[in-house]
């Protein structure tokens, strides 16, 4: 009974009572041919002595980042969380806070969320921020879904350059929206502007270009956004927030929504999530934007106070009314983007990307040195890059294993011309003698 709370007589009870004679009963709706004869495929019970034997040997397979040298990217990045972040995030008041639905209770968590909306609004050049989303990928189905809201548009347009993953989960949305998604293909690693050019047409809603796009090129966003302009719809942009600190942010470039990941910013890669969706947008746009906005504004006395200005969801407003079926935010994890935001400054962010930059750029001259390897692409990187090897990469990126060096993540899982390619992501953790290292271990595998 430890971890069975009914008995047989309790099941029996509950049966009668809902006048139904077996379990099997409840699911005579399921066409047999559709439900499970006989037990589940499961191991026999465990005693709690054997139970955590075996959790403790199944988590002794996990191999975190600070115990081998990451230079994984494709999304998630290994950056320096400051100490602090932790410290000031893992606080009671904060850990044991929920969602604020009542403002007057919760100023300590909207001053929060309202500080970062304005954090967003810098990073991005945008005019307003909601209090985060779910994570990446979803950010950008919202934020495709937001502009078709606004001009009632059915065509979208997106890069093949957007991390597939994002592009796996708009196709997700799209199967139950009556939104037609077409992808524009990549030339030299980034959109190709004149294939968007015939593309993006009187139907076409939006177009989603990703910048550092998934290979790490940076795009021509200014482009992209004159061709969606030109064509009547709306320019999204899927941003990096630490690329923000020295590349001209999507505001600057013409989007008129910018979307992205939180995760560099304090998060770590903690095996996939939770993460953090970022979401900003242009003032015109701001009673189509999905989730909640917080607004500062003066209480009875006369004192700052901050309130939900905005919930535009359908636990708020009739559903046809809402903006999206967001249920929630990412209230601490978005709080410890705020905190990490708030102490690193604009010149700390700016500090980060320039070394990210600069020992990406190192190691991709001293990996294109050896032989059997060379950059997949010419243009412009940030902190990741294309290698393609005339070796087999499964057996390379497994040799780099055995030294302890996670060297990048396989294209061939995704993409079929780029089975012969990995990506390669540079941090500012990462230092000279581990890029070295990197190298040298390319080299030996290739031998």
């Amino acid at each position: 009974m430890r971890y069975t709370q009914l008995t047989d007589n309790d099941l029996k009870t509950i049966l009668n009572t809902i006048g139904v004679r077996s379990i099997d009963d409840l699911f005579a709706v399921i066409p047999a041919d559709q439900r499970l004869k006989g037990k589940l495929g499961l191991p026999a019970g465990l005693s709690e002595m054997e139970l955590l034997a075996e959790l403790d040997r199944l988590a002794a397979a996990n191999q975190a980042c600070d115990r081998q040298v990451c230079f994984l990217g494709a999304g998630a990045y290994d950056h320096y969380i400051p100490t602090a972040v932790d410290a000031l995030a893992g606080q009671s008041s904060f850990v044991t806070a929920y969602t604020p639905y009542q403002a007057e209770a919760s100023q300590g968590s909207l001053q929060a969320f309202y500080e970062f909306q304005t954090f967003i609004c810098q990073l991005t050049g945008m005019d307003v921020a909601n209090a985060s989303l779910y994570e990446g990928a979803t950010a950008t189905a919202e934020a495709v879904i937001m502009a078709r809201n606004i001009n009632r548009r059915d065509k979208v347009v997106v890069s093949a350059g957007i991390n597939p993953d994002y592009l796996r989960v708009l196709r997700t949305y799209f199967s139950c929206l009556s939104l037609e998604l077409v992808t524009c293909p990549l030339r030299g690693g980034l959109t190709d502007m004149e294939a968007l050019s015939g593309l993006a047409d009187d139907r076409t809603s939006s177009v989603v270009v990703q910048s550092p796009n998934f290979f790490g090129c940076v795009e021509e966003l200014q482009k992209a956004a004159d061709l969606a302009h030109r064509a009547g719809g709306l320019s999204i942009g899927v941003f990096d927030p630490i690329a923000c600190a020295i590349l001209k942010p999507p505001g600057a470039l013409g989007a008129d929504i910018a979307v992205g990941e939180g995760q560099p910013l304090g998060i770590p890669m903690s095996l996939g999530g939770p993460y953090l969706g970022l979401l900003a947008a242009r003032q015109q746009h701001l009673r189509k934007m999905p989730g909640r906005m917080i607004g500062m504004t003066s209480d009875a006395a006369g004192k700052p106070a901050y309130t939900l200005t905005l919930q535009t969801r359908e636990q708020h407003i009739r559903r046809e009314k809402a903006t999206s079926n967001v249920c929630t935010n990412q209230g601490l994890v978005a709080l410890r983007a705020t905190v990490y935001m708030a102490l690193m400054g604009r010149s700390g962010l700016t500090k980060v990307a320039s070394l990210c930059l600069e020992k990406a750029h190192y190691a991709a001259r001293q990996i294109a040195s050896l032989d059997g390897y060379s950059l997949r692409f010419g243009a412009p990187f940030f902190r990741e890059f294309v290698v393609r090897t005339d070796r087999d990469v499964d057996s390379v990126l497994e040799h780099c294993r055995t030294r302890s060096i996670l060297a990048g993540v396989p294209l061939g899982q995704w993409f079929d011309d780029m089975k012969d390619c990995f990506l390669v992501a540079v941090t500012e953790k990462r230092s000279k003698e581990q890029i070295d290292a990197l190298a040298d271990a390319l080299s030996r595998a290739a031998r």
